[in-house]
């Protein structure tokens, strides 16, 4: 019997030194201690040992998370807590431009409290980036003490992480066009088959904008003055009028959001609507996701982005919006259908870029107007 306690008392104290031996690892790890120094020299907080963030985040107890996951949100909390039932874990919806609005308004007064994540919205961006705590996500990514990938990233502003992704699709109604005529590569949209209002283009011109990265500047804009020779049929606000392209008043869709045609393809009963990628296939990130500085769950947050960035989280986010999850991820709907493709790819911190190329591409179309339908 005093064999048998003396072991457990053994193993009790071996697993209690566990972490210590973790931690005394990661800290004489020449790669992370350079990393750490690069990060220090930056301004940038880097914890050596994935371990003491665990820790600390147990000490904390808690988190309060703002999301745009919309549908994903509570299944992936629900998930998180499971993962880590140490931490009492509320998310609420943070979605909207007079939210990113307020959001900055009180970050600027050193008023903003109650949230542990926040995220950066791409029209705000530059706005937000004094108002977070400088943690180093990208060089403890590199060194393998978070688990994120790379991609995911803003490389410059090393605090932010994207955990969602867009790509951009041709759509089209099949009773009304047959597969192989529609266009293979962007610049089909210019035959003289598709001129005279034969195809939808939306005046906020995300997808044309987006080929910047692939194609540069002048390119784009070269294509926009073509493109808006054709005279499509111009208009404002996408769901509606994919809406509209299944039930049979348009025949194609000039560069809609994959997941929205995968949600429709779900819901709709009719399965009239396809897509084609079409390369490049533009490429943006979304859910900036980043720590403010006013965290009182710093180390918790740290876990949670973690977490969306993960296999796990990702798969919940393409389960309740399929197609959403972002295609640096190995195992998600997005890497799995643009494998082996060209890509124009606006990425964290580029993408501040979107507005400005999105005049110009405006300028280039001469300013169309949306259809006024009645």
């Amino acid at each position: 019997m005093k064999t048998r306690m003396t072991v457990n008392l053994l193993l009790i104290v071996v697993s209690s030194l566990i972490p210590r031996l973790d931690n005394a690892a990661a800290a004489s790890d020449p790669d992370r201690i350079s990393a750490k120094k690069e990060a220090d020299a930056k301004g940038y907080t880097f914890f050596l040992s994935r371990d003491e963030i665990v820790a600390k985040a147990k000490q904390e107890g808690k988190l309060r998370a703002f999301s745009g996951l919309r549908e994903a949100m509570n299944p992936v909390m629900e998930a998180f807590k499971k993962k880590y039932p140490f931490i009492e874990t509320r998310v609420e919806e943070w979605i909207g431009t007079d939210t990113y609005q307020r959001t900055l308004l009180e970050l600027k007064a050193g008023a903003f409290r109650g949230s542990d994540i926040i995220r950066t919205p791409s029209d705000f961006y530059n706005d937000y980036l004094p108002y977070l705590k400088k943690v180093d996500f990208l060089g403890m990514a590199k060194s393998g003490v978070l688990n994120i990938p790379i991609q995911m990233i803003d490389p410059t502003n090393r605090n932010v992480a994207a955990v969602v992704g867009r790509i951009q699709v041709v759509a089209y109604n099949k009773t009304l066009i047959a597969p192989e005529r529609v266009p293979n590569k962007w610049e089909d949209f210019l035959k003289p088959e598709f001129k005279g209002r034969k195809f939808l283009a939306d005046i906020r011109p995300q997808e044309v904008a987006a080929l910047v990265p692939a194609w540069g500047l002048e390119k784009t804009l070269d294509f926009a003055r073509k493109l808006a020779s054709q005279n499509p049929v111009w208009f404002r606000g996408g769901t509606r009028y994919l809406v509209s392209l299944a039930a049979g008043e348009y025949a194609l869709y000039l560069g809609t959001n994959y997941d929205s045609v995968k949600t429709l393809e779900l819901k709709s009963p009719s399965k009239n609507v396809g897509y084609k990628i079409v390369e490049p296939v533009p490429t943006r990130v979304s859910e900036e996701t980043s720590v403010p500085e006013t965290a009182e769950n710093p180390h918790a947050a740290l876990l949670w982005i973690e977490f969306l960035a993960s296999p796990e989280g990702q798969r919940i986010i393409d389960k309740y919006k399929p197609g959403s999850a972002s295609l640096f991820s190995s195992g998600s709907i997005l890497s799995a259908e643009t494998r082996g493709k060209q890509l124009s790819v606006v990425q964290l911190g580029e993408h501040t870029k979107m507005e400005g190329w999105q005049e110009k591409v405006l300028e280039a179309y001469g300013f169309p107007k949306a259809e006024i339908r009645k």
